[in-house]
């Protein structure tokens, strides 16, 4: 049950990892306030620091993780794409953002009570994603 629990987490936080890089890469070229392009720089760069763990982690346990659903991937970027058609500023691209990090958020805090056998090594990753994802919302409110 351990072992289960342990690769059903790290694949939500692989999922979860992805579409938050996915997300930033999307808006970044769009983003007109040099501090608002730092947060996100910033936090694409932790992004894929931790996800170099987690890979590790998955390879520890032989497997390939998981990449975001694709209807939850197309609608995001459906979404982000309609929006900044309409308006293509740094307040929309803030609102996307704190969307998506919310969303996050709470996928990754409804896993991590679902898989409560998961070893400690995914449970610190799945709250430092969560960590990361909260920083980056409440870092961006000022742009809204």
């Amino acid at each position: 049950m351990i072992e289960q629990d342990t690769i059903k987490l790290l694949r939500e936080c692989d999922a979860g990892i992805r579409m938050g890089m996915d997300s930033i890469r999307d808006v970044l070229d769009r983003v007109r306030s040099r501090d608002l392009k730092e947060y996100l720089t910033v936090s694409l760069k932790e992004h894929r620091e931790l996800d170099e763990e987690l890979q590790e982690l998955l390879d520890r346990y032989g497997d390939e993780g998981k990449a975001p659903n694709p209807v939850a991937k197309s609608m995001s970027w459906m979404k982000t794409a309609m929006k900044l058609q309409w308006d293509e500023s740094d307040a929309t691209i803030a609102e996307l953002m704190t969307d998506g990090c919310h969303m996050g958020v709470k996928s990754l805090s409804k896993y991590l009570n679902q898989y409560k056998a998961a070893d400690e090594s995914s449970k610190d990753i799945a709250k430092r994603l969560i960590d990361l994802e909260e920083r980056l919302g409440q870092d961006i409110r000022g742009y809204l």
